[in-house]
């Protein structure tokens, strides 16, 4: 078995900073700024398409997205906003584990 690496100072901010970090985007936000459908909502939430139209529902039938939902519409924003921006290395070393789609040369 692997020994872990320590915690240092550095990396208790860098935890710190993610526990309390407030990136989030409504998904009606999102929805009017992109053309996307419900089904790609879903995809990038990884919800069902019926729960991203419940977000759009009011009255008895709305249920709110989660935080987490929030924050997978707003790093998405953040890609498709800043793709061209984000260097190589760095975007194949984050998507290295998603089957070689995402791959750019």
């Amino acid at each position: 078995m692997s020994h872990p690496r320590p915690l240092g100072e550095r990396e208790l901010s860098l935890i710190n900073l993610y526990a309390y970090w407030e990136l989030e985007l409504e998904p009606r936000t999102f929805y009017s700024k992109w053309d996307v459908t419900y089904e790609q909502m879903a995809l990038i939430c990884a919800r069902s398409p019926a729960t991203v139209r419940h977000w759009f529902q009011t009255g008895k039938n709305y249920r709110p997205p989660s935080a987490c939902d929030k924050r997978h519409l707003a790093l998405m924003d953040f890609i498709l906003e800043d793709f061209e921006d984000i260097p190589t290395e760095l975007f194949n070393q984050l998507y290295s584990q998603n089957r070689g789609s995402g791959r750019r040369r």
